[in-house]
């Protein structure tokens, strides 16, 4: 089995501890969706790698590590956004119970990250004291830039966040 960790925007291998898109190639890997050539072509390329849409890297000991999905990262001013990372951040906060990072529009950036955010009752917190804790830790096109206050965060039956709900809600 062969692993490689891919910039999505150039196809170029990453550096050990960049995230970029999973690609894998083995015997175990499937040959293609059953008739159905298109959604073949859309994520097995033409050298048998098979385009994950995870987003992962490589640290300097070799292990893996998944950190978020492909179509979740938020592009904003062109640099890539997992909100993931950005959820791990937020909940480290004493004031927050959960939270939730989708993109929203923006004319001028591409997409602005937004985090849906549960409040502990206990620890209140503002807005901005929550986005200056999130600006103390990440690089500036990391920073969540809006900040919902809401009851609950939607997630399913598994306990995945419903982002699509809260895409929809922002919209």
């Amino acid at each position: 089995t062969e692993v490689r960790i891919v910039d999505p925007d150039t196809g170029q291998d990453c550096d050990v501890d960049v995230d970029g898109e999973v690609w894998i190639r083995g015997p175990q890997v499937m040959k293609g969706y059953l008739n159905n050539p298109e959604a073949t072509a859309d994520c097995i390329d033409t050298d048998g790698w098979f385009h994950t849409g995870d987003i992962g890297h490589i640290d300097s000991d070799g292990h893996y590590y998944i950190v978020d999905r492909l179509k979740e990262l938020i592009k904003y001013k062109g640099f890539q956004v997992p909100p993931a990372e950005l959820e791990a951040l937020l909940l480290t906060h004493p004031s927050v119970t959960d939270a939730a990072v989708v993109p929203v529009p923006d004319e001028e950036a591409g997409e602005l990250p937004k985090a849906y955010i549960v409040l502990n009752p206990a620890i209140p917190a503002t807005a901005h004291e929550i986005m200056d804790y999130v600006a103390e830790h990440v690089a500036t096109f990391k920073q969540i830039r809006i900040i919902e206050f809401i009851d609950a965060i939607p997630k399913s039956a598994s306990g995945k966040i419903l982002r699509r709900l809260l895409r929809d809600q922002s919209a």
